[in-house]
């Protein structure tokens, strides 16, 4: 299966939540991993609040995004295109959805129609519920 990874499940994934383990087996398995610069922003954005916030040392945060460099490298990155800015305007199936979200969620639906069996892997309930909707299969079950 090939996935569309969306910044809660890369988030717990970097801060090794308790979700953390079905994400990396999901991130393992996977055959090709399709992401958006969103996900990219929104995960440093949220290492850098928390050593705002004295939660984290600047060591620690320079070792997070390493990791994040890391794994990034081997995805396909979605670019925020005028096609997916124009998908996330329209209207969802299941809205309410945040914009944030709605720019995710349009990512993977442009990515799914260039990489055959994408799934969802989000653990935000309007994405992952926008994401059924839609017909995306959502990760982790």
């Amino acid at each position: 299966m090939n996935l569309y990874a969306e910044s809660s499940a890369i988030l717990a994934w970097l801060f090794s939540e308790d979700t953390e383990p079905h994400i990396s087996e999901a991130l393992e398995s996977a055959e090709a991993v399709a992401s958006s610069d969103l996900t990219l922003v929104e995960c440093d954005r949220a290492i850098w609040r928390v050593v705002a916030l004295g939660e984290l040392s600047e060591v620690d945060a320079g070792e997070l995004h390493a990791r994040l460099t890391e794994i990034s490298s081997h995805w396909t990155i979605m670019r925020l295109s005028p096609e997916v800015i124009q998908r996330a305007r329209q209207k969802f199936p299941s809205d309410p959805i945040r914009a944030l979200d709605a720019l995710h969620v349009a990512s993977a639906l442009i990515a799914g129609n260039a990489i055959a069996d994408l799934a969802m892997l989000s653990l935000d309930e309007r994405v992952r519920r926008v994401a059924v909707s839609l017909g995306l299969p959502v990760l982790p079950s």
